[in-house]
């Protein structure tokens, strides 16, 4: 595996993110987790509000904002998947 992976949600062909792989899992989970759980916070409390708009615009722009943290959540989950994966030295 290579020391730096670009994450997913790099929106040009010249990557400018990265995961290093190299660095301990319990602080590449934390980043991970860190990024799910502020996702889930917006949507739980979004959830709970009783008018939202519907502007397809609004709703477009919300939807990117979730996604990208989401996205980095799940690079940096598929690299200690791989990390767990490999035979120990």
């Amino acid at each position: 595996m290579n020391q730096y992976v670009a994450l997913t949600s790099n929106d040009s062909t010249t990557p400018a993110l990265f995961v290093d792989t190299t660095v301990p899992l319990e602080i590449l989970l934390d980043a991970a987790s860190y990024r799910l759980r502020a996702v889930t916070q917006v949507l739980e409390n979004l959830a709970l509000r009783s008018e939202i708009s519907s502007d397809s615009v609004v709703l477009s722009d919300f939807a990117l904002l979730c996604s990208l943290p989401l996205r980095d959540g799940c690079d940096l989950l598929d690299v200690i998947g791989r990390r767990m994966d490999m035979p120990s030295a």
